[in-house]
């Protein structure tokens, strides 16, 4: 018994840990998102895309690259554009940038893992839009596309667009502007910390209770001495995707427990498609389906899982032609004592000045509105797990802090 309290209690300590070290981050991302979303609104986005084409994919991308990273919100906004007559090929590559290659995110993965993360995030989101853009193009039927729209009005909801979008120097400038920035933060964090909360439960759980054995027989070949072999990590890209299912975690929650599956010994091919995995776990795909039917959910997912396969197996064996593949001593984040996260170090000098700025944006914090179905109906069962599964990581992590007290 004594046993499982000292490793509940490493468990929770584990997770304060890994939100500690993230923490700047976050408000470093969301400070840094909430600005370009306020000053670029969704209204200038649906007047400048076109319905298809290079360009209009591009835009896709620019957009989504400026936009939130939480899942939800970038599937409401996909279907807007969907809705309004944007092509599926840049609604699909707005999804795609808005959850892969966000600002905030990136910065998030440096901070657990290393910069050829970074790198492979940044370089494996545009690979993705890529492998979609041209799968999209050969093989989706017009009849199943003019299904998804009709469907996409059906479910409705979103507002007009007759009114001009306010201009972004007027907004820079003016109090309301950074009053809005304010709002757009904390409605940031309303959206995704559930997500990031359970996340990183899970992976203080995994970190103190799972040995790294477990993940090198899951992925079959990891941690061998010779590495992996070829099919052994093209089995990776399909494990990767079948294991972020199951964890039930969005994008910025996934990333702790990469790092772990990294100081494992799973390949880098596997952790990249892990991590591009977000869009095609339980409730991304439900949501999708209530958006534009199940039909052309299910395609959405064939495609996406095709795209992230042939993404990681790129990434993986290009970064390994250019030598410029990581090494498992770079897993810093799991070699360390949960103790020793919390050390007087830059991280606690960028942790207070960024809680600092946060009691800032508190001060011009006003109610607006969210411009998303996040909140929606549509999401209430979704929601209402995330909420039940958010209030047991309170009371597990509030108990095994305790037990730091106790054992």
């Amino acid at each position: 018994m004594d046993g499982f309290l000292e490793t509940w209690a490493s468990a929770a300590l584990t997770t304060a840990g890994f939100f500690w070290m993230a923490l700047w981050a976050f408000c470093l991302g969301y400070t840094i998102s909430s600005m370009i979303q306020v000053f670029v609104t969704r209204e200038r986005m649906r007047q400048t895309m076109g319905e298809t084409g290079p360009r209009a994919v591009a835009l896709g991308t620019f957009f989504g690259f400026i936009s939130s990273s939480c899942s939800f919100a970038a599937l409401s906004t996909s279907r807007a554009l969907f809705q309004k007559g944007a092509g599926l090929a840049p609604a699909l590559a707005f999804l795609l940038a808005s959850t892969n290659l966000v600002i905030e995110l990136g910065i998030v993965i440096f901070v657990f893992l290393s910069w050829q993360f970074v790198v492979g995030e940044y370089v494996g989101g545009l690979m993705l839009i890529l492998f979609m853009w041209l799968i999209v193009r050969w093989t989706a039927p017009k009849r199943l596309i003019e299904a998804a729209r009709e469907h996409a009005e059906q479910a409705g909801g979103e507002a007009s667009d007759s009114e001009d979008p306010p201009d972004w120097r007027e907004q820079i400038r003016s109090r309301e502007g950074w009053a809005n920035v304010s709002s757009r933060y904390f409605m940031e964090w309303g959206m995704v910390w559930k997500d990031v909360l359970f996340g990183f439960t899970v992976a203080g759980v995994i970190a103190a209770f799972v040995p790294p054995e477990f993940f090198q027989a899951l992925f079959i070949g990891s941690g061998s001495e010779g590495g992996a072999s070829w099919w052994q990590i093209a089995l990776h890209t399909l494990i990767g995707p079948l294991a972020a299912f199951f964890t039930f975690i969005g994008s910025m929650g996934n990333i702790p427990l990469a790092a772990i599956l990294f100081g494992s010994g799973v390949s880098f091919a596997g952790i990249m498609a892990f991590i591009f995995s977000d869009l095609v776990v339980f409730p991304v795909v439900r949501i999708s389906a209530q958006y534009f039917g199940w039909k052309m959910a299910l395609y959405i997912v064939g495609v996406f899982l095709v795209s992230l396969c042939l993404t990681a197996i790129g990434l993986h064996f290009g970064f390994e032609a250019l030598g410029l593949m990581p090494s498992e001593d770079q897993a810093k984040t799991t070699q360390v004592e949960p103790s020793e996260r919390f050390a007087i170090d830059y991280t606690l000098v960028l942790n207070v000045i960024f809680v600092g700025l946060s009691v800032f944006f508190a001060v011009f914090k006003r109610k607006a509105e969210d411009g998303h179905d996040h909140g929606s109906g549509k999401a209430s069962i979704v929601q209402r797990v995330l909420q039940v599964l958010a209030g047991l990581s309170m009371v597990w992590l509030a108990g095994g802090l305790a037990m730091n007290f106790v054992v």
